[in-house]
């Protein structure tokens, strides 16, 4: 493991080959990325690759017949990165089959994955570029899941804080099914959102994360309720967002997925599950989001 610092005077962002991810964001003195406390939740952004969310039994197959058997977000966050390239205000991780021909007996396609982070002034921009070195079409999924320190200022409460979304959103959302992890789109549930605004509860989460499986929005601002200090997720490449926390967590995960959870709707073939790309061999699949300090 290794560790990195990206700093352009406004923006500093650390870095690790350990999950080849982000484990601070400071502007100003302050820290806006969940530093990590094991006793609630160890993990700060995590890559899901090459699934978002879980499989129904934690396996699934290709159309073609072959196996796929993954733990819940895939195994990128687990593995250990290489750095690939670093200029003044960028670096890269990268993730192969080639370096780790281990995970081929999870996820049977040769890939390389390289995670690109780049700042510009207040902004992280974020980049993943999946390549298919195989020689058939090769199906799968990516997403982030950053979480934010929430509340962001000391003598501040959790409550004090809401997510505002760029737009209205569906009136129900899908409900997660935590015995399974998996997603029941046919029973839904009430959309917590007050307008555009989602208050931010610790209770909000003693059941599950809300999953916005219908979405409208491509950006998404953590901020004060009476103010407007804080953050802004855009992610205009992602057609799926995922809100998570956990009840005794002063945190809260803005998650930009490309894929859900198996569907209750959904059987057991990968390429079937909602949002699944597929890039054809020799091609590079590039998907994108952004965090802002307001």
């Amino acid at each position: 493991m290794a560790d990195f610092t990206l700093d352009n005077g406004t923006l500093r962002v650390g870095f690790t080959t350990a999950g080849g991810s982000f484990t601070s964001l400071v502007s100003q003195g302050r820290e806006y990325l969940w530093q990590g406390d094991p006793a609630v939740w160890s993990g700060q952004a995590p890559i899901c690759f090459p699934i978002c969310g879980g499989l129904r039994g934690d396996a699934a197959q290709t159309r073609s017949g072959r196996q796929i058997k993954l733990g819940r977000h895939g195994f990128a966050r687990k593995q250990e990165w290489e750095l690939v390239d670093r200029g003044e205000d960028t670096l890269a991780f990268e993730l192969s089959s080639d370096a780790r021909p281990e995970l081929l007996e999870q996820f049977p396609f040769p890939f390389s994955l390289v995670a690109r982070y780049t700042l510009d002034g207040p902004t992280l921009n974020v980049s993943y570029a999946v390549t298919n070195r195989g020689d058939e079409d090769m199906p799968f999924f990516i997403g982030g899941h950053p979480g934010f320190a929430c509340p962001l200022g000391e003598g501040e409460a959790y409550s004090d804080y809401e997510l505002r979304f760029e737009s209205d959103e569906a009136e129900s959302l899908c409900t997660a099914v935590p015995s399974t992890g998996l997603i029941d789109v046919e029973n839904r549930s009430a959309n917590p959102m007050d307008g555009r605004t989602l208050p931010l509860t610790h209770e909000l989460f003693d059941f599950a994360e809300t999953i916005f499986d219908v979405l409208e929005s491509r950006t998404v601002d953590l901020v004060r309720k009476d103010g407007e200090k804080g953050l802004r997720v855009s992610f205009p490449d992602f057609p799926y967002l995922v809100v998570w926390s956990k009840p005794e967590g002063d945190f809260v995960a803005i998650e930009p997925w490309g894929g859900l959870s198996t569907c209750s709707d959904e059987g057991d073939v990968f390429e079937d599950k909602r949002g699944c790309l597929i890039a054809n061999p020799g091609e590079t699949v590039v998907r994108s989001f952004s965090i802002e300090i307001l």
